[in-house]
């Protein structure tokens, strides 16, 4: 079905307004963005559905790259996908940011990016700091030796044990 078809459909939908049609519409729509996830009037329309179910953190996420979009929302989707990672992630913007032909989304995309970069940067260094020093290395070492030695010792024991009983 070609896209002005879909819209057209899904429009049709939210106009009759009860919930069934509504929920179709919001199926079109899910399907165009899938399909076609660099476009922004179809996220802005996506958006428009989840808002008019009464879906905060929806309609944030695909109108967090639109020109048009609400604080609430924005915050919603921020407070259910907390990090940058997951945001970036929950957007599924499948081109950079150069392709957008949006300047607003192009730099929203970008601050999102760095900020996805930033968060890398912090777990890296925070996993650097976590290695273990050489006597912690060490201790497990041996620790792990004296465990497969008692198993070692146990498992001897035990086959003599049933050898001496068989005799």
């Amino acid at each position: 079905m070609p896209v002005e078809h879909t819209l057209r459909k899904a429009a049709e939908e939210v106009d009759r307004g009860d919930l069934a049609s509504v929920l179709r519409a919001r199926q079109r729509l899910v399907g165009l963005v899938t399909t076609y996830p660099d476009r922004l009037d179809l996220r802005a329309r996506l958006a428009g559905v989840y808002r008019l179910l009464g879906d905060p953190v929806q309609a944030g996420r695909w109108s967090y790259l639109g020109e048009d979009r609400y604080d609430a929302e924005v915050a919603a989707f921020e407070r259910a996908y907390r990090t940058p990672k997951a945001r970036l992630a929950a957007l599924n913007w499948a081109t950079g940011a150069n392709g957008i032909p949006s300047e607003t989304a192009r730099v929203r995309l970008a601050a999102l990016q760095s900020e996805v970069s930033a968060q890398l940067r912090r777990e890296i260094a925070v996993a650097d700091d976590r290695d273990s020093s050489w006597t912690v290395n060490v201790l497990v070492l041996l620790g792990l030796v004296l465990a497969l030695l008692c198993f070692v010792v146990g498992a001897v024991t035990l086959v003599l044990w049933a050898y001496h009983w068989l005799t």
